[in-house]
């Protein structure tokens, strides 16, 4: 499937307030799926994050409540997980078309609201009666999405579907994983939710999951670092949580711990985290750091070019209490911080952040090539920048939130050509216990985001 087939939008259908709903289930699933139909076009139109959109229409309407914001979000986000394939109805002249995709939708993802479901499929016009979705059983409907990709071909016939079409083509381009396992592996981890991951500081693991407990959150302890807290996938009201106000908890994706574990500071460290954001790397690293001694001298650098999200970190910091972690943002191309000064630097480099397209599904199709073929020359000079600012002897840590080679190894690789002074240091895969010089974090290895992530030593 070529990139113009992948980010098309189905402009061609009716309005689909021309259908007549009789039951009160039926005005309820119109509602929603005008609603749904609004939203998504002024995604893929506008080229808009859906999460930006979305947040900014229930701003606007409060009239809805925790069900309907849950209907019309879920479905929302799951069309983009399984627009590969939706837009395959992009030519129906009919509003028919739009019932369909939704009931497919709805379908695939096992969604526990029935009635709408089920007023949907009648607009559609297809007898969806034959599928294998079973009500009572909705997470054993389909097991996996080779299962979905098999219904969506016996129940869309004579349109066909295979499950590379679920990412777009320029994909795999960018991103080759020649093993037919993974790749599949891949599509598997890119068509399903992640957990929302978080961190627990300041307090301990087991007392911090069994707080949660108490409130009805199923937080559960990881297999591979210990301050480390899966808490499902249900939304969750974090500013509700009194460990989150007290800044016992952060969230951070599995995936993204994986950094700062790499950069191993030590108690009594000094670091620059070069483009922290909103500082979910330097918050870790001082955390890391308090582990290893409550009386920890250590302390972090943060700068961004932007300031809001430097006034986030420093918010952030309050919370957990934590002290040394020091603000210093970019203001021109020169360094922010002092030359050959810290124990560490750690460079989070913009990037087209394919690793989250778990999280964030429109990307995909609103995203081009371009967004992993423009990135690189940057990288390089932030890299090249900031790497001045290591001491003899200290580390320069590497990483992106991309599955491109192009943004990840071919720009390390680049940059050790013209810096003979650094080396490369071998790390441990977290997850599979694999030594490697340059660590890709794949989505379906942990039930986590996509990383990649490079130490270097200076000599």
């Amino acid at each position: 499937m070529n990139s113009s087939q992948s980010n098309s939008t189905p402009k061609d259908l009716l309005s689909i307030t021309d259908v007549q709903a009789e039951t009160t289930s039926q005005k309820r699933a119109l509602s929603y799926a005008n609603t749904i139909y609004l939203l998504f076009h002024q995604v893929m139109d506008k080229q808009q994050p859906a999460d930006r959109v979305v947040g900014e229409y229930f701003r606007v309407n409060k009239k809805h409540g925790s069900k309907d914001r849950r209907v019309i979000r879920e479905s929302l986000f799951a069309m983009f997980r399984w627009w590969g394939w939706l837009n395959k109805f992009s030519d129906a002249q009919s509003s028919q078309a739009w019932f369909s995709m939704l009931t497919a939708t709805a379908t695939m993802e096992s969604h526990a609201w029935h009635d709408i479901i089920q007023a949907w499929g009648e607009f559609s016009g297809i007898d969806f009666s034959g599928s294998s979705y079973n009500q009572d059983a909705p997470s054993t409907a389909f097991p996996c999405v080779s299962s979905k990709c098999e219904w969506m071909n016996a129940q869309f016939a004579p349109l066909t579907f295979d499950t590379d079409e679920l990412v777009p083509g320029w994909f795999w381009q960018v991103c080759p994983i020649e093993d037919a396992a993974q790749r599949l592996a891949m599509v598997e981890s890119l068509s399903s939710r992640p957990p929302i991951w978080s961190r627990a500081q300041n307090i301990d693991t087991t007392t911090a999951i069994e707080q949660l407990n108490l409130v009805d959150v199923p937080a559960t302890a990881s297999d591979y670092f210990s301050d480390t807290i899966n808490l499902g996938h249900k939304s969750i009201n974090l500013n509700g949580l009194s460990l989150y106000k007290e800044g016992k908890l952060e969230i951070q994706d599995l995936g993204s711990q994986v950094i700062g574990h790499i950069c191993a500071p030590k108690e009594n460290d000094l670091w620059w985290d070069t483009c922290s954001g909103a500082g979910g790397k330097s918050l870790q690293l001082r955390s890391l750091m308090l582990q290893q001694s409550s009386q920890s001298t250590g302390s972090i650098i943060a700068s961004d070019i932007r300031r809001k999200p430097l006034e986030e970190l420093a918010k952030r910091a309050k919370r957990a209490g934590f002290k040394g972690i020091t603000v210093s943002p970019w203001k021109s191309d020169e360094l922010p911080v002092p030359h050959a000064h810290f124990d560490g630097v750690l460079v989070d480099a913009p990037c087209s952040c394919t690793g989250t397209w778990r999280r964030n599904p429109d990307m995909r199709w609103i995203d081009a090539v371009e967004v992993v073929q423009d990135k690189p020359e940057l990288q390089l000079d932030i890299l090249r920048r900031s790497s001045q600012a290591v001491k003899r002897g200290g580390t320069l840590v590497y990483a992106t939130c991309s599955l491109s080679p192009v943004e990840n190894e071919e720009v390390v690789n680049a940059f050790l050509a013209e810096q003979s002074e650094f080396t490369l240091e071998s790390i441990t895969h977290p997850f599979t216990g694999n030594e490697t010089e340059m660590l890709t974090v794949f989505p379906f290895e942990a039930d986590t985001d996509g990383m990649f992530v490079a130490r270097m030593r200076r000599s």
